[in-house]
């Protein structure tokens, strides 16, 4: 890869960050659809006045033909932007709308540089000079309303600026030159511009994703926390059949006071973080991990998940039953667990987690759930 093309990737096309890119596609066809629109209309309010305007010495084709076409497109690209509405709902479809987007507002780009170019050559004396300033106002704000889709954005700017600028600076006249080398900076001006704010849309997407995974997350052992089950527990519920059922567990460790209390909260913090570890392993991407709070983890696995559900709490057991290296100690720590199905155990969350809450402190050894916090500690000791 040459220099030059290095450069332009990496400054003007850099990369979306993975965990955002999603999200980012959806966002920039949202705002290119919707700032399409009064582009769309202004576009098609100045063809009138570009057909009026055009030279006397241009040819029928330019006069007529060229900004018929263009009213045309803006016709059928405001039929195709109402229509369109709602319908971004996916990355696949606003893909889509940011691709045609592209396409079409390129073409209609090339129309109007071409109507600008033909009328410029076609004209003399003092009218010459509206020409370029009519195609730079026009590609300038299509490419800032377009800015969202750099790609679009970028061509559109290319399109419309290059030709008339090319010609200004090669014809030798003092006030072109001038008028070229001021379109062409207000042009690079505006390409800076749209690469800056890609950036910071992209860097704010991650900042909203950070407090996103932070509002979600056990800030001890990186698992999701009690909120972030709840809510993949409810879309479980929600999107599964009668068909296919679902498994809830709950898991609590044996013994885990004993190490806090002989070797202090530091050294079961480390603990928990191996405990935590272990599970994440064990169930992979088949099964959600979260912890609760404390010692209390909870596994959801969802419907059509590989796990094998009747033996999961053997397997958990026996990821868990190696003791801990902490700092050069072996620490033993044991765990219940109890499990729920939906919907054989319950219709809602409450009821799947009443359930298996009961089968941990059944699998404890204990006839009936303790009622009071005080009376669960102590049956956990």
């Amino acid at each position: 890869m040459n220099p030059l093309s290095t450069y332009v990737r990496t400054r003007i096309f850099p990369p979306v960050p993975e965990p955002v890119i999603d999200e980012f596609t959806i966002l920039t066809a949202l705002e290119a659809q919707l700032q399409s629109r009064p582009l769309l209309l202004a576009l098609l309010v100045t063809v009138p006045p570009a057909a009026f305007a055009s030279s006397d010495g241009a040819s029928p084709w330019v006069r007529y033909g060229l900004p018929f076409i263009m009213a045309l497109g803006c016709i059928l690209g405001l039929i195709a932007n109402y229509q369109s509405t709602g319908r971004i709902k996916s990355v696949r479809s606003a893909r889509k709308m940011i691709a045609d987007s592209t396409v079409f507002s390129s073409l209609l780009g090339a129309v109007c540089s071409a109507w600008c170019v033909f009328s410029f050559l076609g004209s003399s004396g003092e009218e010459r000079p509206f020409y370029p300033l009519i195609l730079a106002m026009g590609s300038l704000s299509t490419a800032y309303c377009l800015s969202s889709a750099r790609l679009a954005a970028v061509l559109n700017l290319s399109i419309g600026l290059f030709p008339i600028c090319s010609i200004l600076l090669l014809s030798g006249d003092k006030l072109q030159l001038a008028a070229g080398v001021s379109i062409l900076v207000a042009g690079l001006f505006l390409l800076r511009m749209i690469v800056q704010r890609h950036a910071q849309l992209v860097d704010l997407l991650m900042l909203k994703k950070q407090m996103r995974d932070q509002a979600n997350t056990d800030p001890l052992t990186g698992l999701l926390n009690r909120r972030a089950l709840n809510d993949r527990l409810a879309s479980e519920i929600e999107t599964s059949t009668t068909e296919g059922d679902f498994a809830f567990a709950l898991l609590d460790l044996d013994g885990f006071k004993p190490v806090n209390d002989t070797y202090g909260h530091a050294t079961g913090d480390m603990l928990l973080c191996s405990v935590a570890d272990r599970l994440r392993e064990q169930c992979g991407d088949e099964a959600i991990v979260a912890r609760l709070g404390g010692d209390e983890f909870a596994i959801l696995v969802p419907h059509g998940s590989a796990l094998n559900v009747d033996s999961l709490p053997d397997q958990i057991m026996a990821a868990l039953v190696a003791p801990h290296r902490i700092e050069g100690l072996l620490i033993r720590v044991g765990a219940s667990i109890g499990v729920s199905r939906w919907p054989a155990d319950g219709s809602d969350a409450s009821e799947l987690y009443e359930k298996a809450d009961r089968a941990l402190y059944m699998a404890k050894g204990i006839a009936t759930k303790p009622k009071t916090a005080a009376d669960r500690r102590k049956a956990r000791r």
